[in-house]
């Protein structure tokens, strides 16, 4: 299936990270948080990408471009620096179409944008670009199919600090609860389509406030509810959670050290040598 990823993101709430850096193309560890997100689906079988561009989209056309497997990949390095063989490779298998999709354009927007590239899909999944999670996708795809849904996505529990307040007339509090002990549970991205989503978007319309709501009174709008690992970096402090929890080897998110990839075998994989034209320095992005 193709993956459509929504990366015209500012990041204004991380702009004391890295200055002028697009959100996605935000590090965590040696690759950017994009990255990440791409590495999950690829590992599960889903490796035809679709990025929707917007703010700062020339960098992470440049950093594809230039892209260096021996940064997050075991290598031998032979004959003096002249034979170089990778013992893995991350994107060797990747199609990745960069459209851009406007600076200031809505999520909606950069959907309708790319229509046109996944034509001829029954289904395609989509996704922000700044979200990680463990997510068993099989079972949201085997969920979304058995209810005939057009649209779904991830239900979790928002991590936030914050309090529920439930107040009278006049401002009297009656109920003052911890957020995470309501109920409440947030859009978490994860998205499948059906190919019908592009009839309920409208010119100028956003995904959630104008497509999901037409779908509402026709039941066909679907939350897969999921209570294990997720994780968004939309601030500072979540940037500094995620870089805590790779640094120290306990990140869920990285299915791919943990079970076999999806139509891939692991055994028995030789090294992948590279042409002498394609060999490049070992730097970090």
């Amino acid at each position: 299936m193709k993956v459509v990823l929504f990366c015209g993101g500012l990041g204004m709430r991380l702009r004391d990270s890295q200055e002028n850096l697009p959100k996605p193309m935000m590090p965590i560890g040696y690759r950017p948080i994009l990255w990440h997100v791409m590495k999950y689906y690829a590992h599960l079988g889903h490796r035809d990408f679709i990025l929707c561009l917007g703010y700062r989209g020339d960098v992470v056309k440049h950093y594809f471009r230039t892209y260096d497997e021996c940064v997050s990949n075991d290598f031998v390095l032979s004959e003096g620096g002249k034979k170089l063989e990778l013992l893995e490779s991350d994107i060797s298998d990747w199609r990745i179409t960069f459209v851009d999709t406007g600076i200031n354009s809505s999520i909606g927007e950069r959907l309708k944008a790319v229509e046109r590239h996944v034509a001829g899909e029954e289904e395609f999944l989509a996704n922000y670009s700044d979200g990680l999670t463990d997510l068993p996708l099989a079972a949201q795809l085997e969920h979304f199919r058995r209810h005939g849904a057009i649209a779904g996505f991830v239900s979790v529990k928002p991590d936030i600090s914050y309090h529920f307040v439930t107040a009278r007339n006049g401002g009297t509090v009656t109920n003052l609860a911890d957020i995470g002990q309501t109920g409440l549970r947030i859009n978490g991205g994860y998205f499948v389509f059906r190919r019908e989503i592009f009839s309920y978007l409208r010119q100028g319309d956003d995904l959630v406030t104008g497509a999901f709501q037409r779908l509402l009174p026709l039941n066909r709008l679907l939350a897969y509810r999921y209570d294990g690992f997720w994780q968004s970096m939309d601030t500072f402090k979540d940037k500094q959670r995620l870089d805590e929890m790779y640094a120290r080897g306990d990140a869920p998110w990285e299915v791919w050290k943990r079970t076999a990839p999806a139509e891939t075998a692991v055994a028995g994989r030789l090294p992948l040598r590279l042409p002498r034209a394609g060999r490049r320095q070992l730097h970090s992005h």
